[in-house]
C-alpha cells in the first residue's frame, strides 16, 4: 500500500509545488479559505501590511518596507516584517492583507525551492516573475472580497547581468518597472520622493539612505505607514541584491540613515 501510494506520488511529480497542492491538498494553499461568498468586506477585518518601495541602483535592486501594519484605525503592530527574500537572486515585498501575504510568501519560497530540486538548476528570473503572478492570480476570489495582496518583486537576472523589478495587480497582471516603483497606501508619497532623489547608477549606500527617506516621506502623510521609531529603535526592513546574492541591510546603517534625515528636517524647520 505505502509503495503504491509512493509510486503515485512520483508519477505525478511537477517542478511546481503549487500545482502538486493545487491538485493533491487544495485546502492547504493560502487562498483557499472557507469564507462564505458575498461575506461583506466590512466583516472581514485583518491586519494589512502598507508601503513598499523598490529601486535600482548601479549593480542591483533594492526594496524596502516599513514595519506597521494597520487594522482598520487601530494599529496592528509595529513590528511586522513585509520584505522577504525569495531565494538566493531575488526578493519580495508584500503590500494588503498580512496574513495571506505571508502565506504566499512562505509558499513562493518553496515554490522556487521545490523547482530548483526537482530540475537541477534555478528557475530564470522571468519564469519566478511569472510564478507568482500565477500565484496572485489564484488569489482573486479573496480579493474581490475585500482580501487583496499586490506584491514587488525584484531579483538580479543572472543571464543579463542587471538586476529587475516587476509589479503586480490583483488578477495576477506582471508588469516589469524601470528605474523604481511603490505599493501600499502609502505609495502615492514615496513614488513623488523617489522621483525627486532617484538618479541613475546610484550606489548601494545612496539607495538605501533614499529608501528610507522616501518610507519617511509615506509615514509623514499616510497614516497606515509607520515611520522610523527612535523610542523603540524599529527601522524599515530593507534587502539589496545584487551578483552575490540577496542580503538584509544591518539595522546600525538603517538607524544612522534615519537619524540622518531626521536631523536634517529639523535643522531645516520646516511645516510640510
Amino acid at each position: 500500500m505505502q509503495e503504491s501510494t509512493a509510486n503515485q506520488v512520483a508519477a505525478n511529480a511537477t517542478s511546481s509545488f503549487t500545482e502538486h497542492l493545487q491538485r493533491d491538498r487544495p485546502d492547504l494553499l493560502p487562498y483557499n479559505r472557507n469564507i462564505q461568498h458575498g461575506t461583506p468586506a466590512a466583516a472581514l477585518q485583518a491586519p494589512h501590511a502598507t508601503t513598499i518601495v523598490a529601486m535600482s541602483y548601479g549593480g542591483g535592486v533594492l526594496m524596502a518596507g516599513d514595519r506597521r501594519a494597520t487594522m482598520g484605525n487601530i494599529i496592528a503592530s509595529r513590528h511586522i516584517e513585509k520584505v522577504f527574500p525569495a531565494d538566493h537572486y531575488s526578493v519580495l515585498g508584500i503590500a494588503g492583507t498580512a496574513g495571506i501575504a505571508i502565506d504566499l510568501t512562505r509558499l513562493f519560497q518553496v515554490e522556487l525551492e521545490h523547482y530548483e530540486k526537482i530540475e537541477g538548476t534555478q528557475l530564470s528570473l522571468e519564469g519566478k516573475a511569472n510564478r507568482l503572478g500565477a500565484m496572485i492570480r489564484g488569489n482573486l476570489p479573496m480579493a474581490l472580497q475585500g482580501l487583496a495582496v499586490v506584491p514587488l518583486f525584484a531579483g538580479f537576472d543572472t543571464g543579463a547581468g542587471v538586476g529587475r523589478l516587476f509589479s503586480y495587480d490583483v488578477t495576477g497582471g506582471r508588469y516589469e518597472e524601470h528605474e523604481h516603483h511603490t505599493v501600499g497606501s502609502g505609495s502615492v508619497f514615496a513614488r513623488g520622493a523617489l522621483k525627486k532623489l532617484w538618479r541613475p547608477n546610484l550606489s548601494e549606500e545612496e539607495a538605501v539612505a533614499i529608501a528610507v527617506e522616501s518610507l519617511f516621506d509615506a509615514a509623514d502623510d499616510d497614516s497606515a505607514t509607520g515611520g522610523p521609531d527612535t523610542v523603540r529603535q524599529l527601522w524599515p526592513v530593507v534587502y539589496t541584491v545584487d551578483a552575490t546574492g540577496a542580503r538584509r541591510v544591518p539595522e546600525d546603517r538603517l538607524a544612522a540613515a534615519a537619524r540622518h534625515v531626521i536631523e536634517v528636517r529639523t535643522i531645516a524647520g520646516r511645516e510640510a
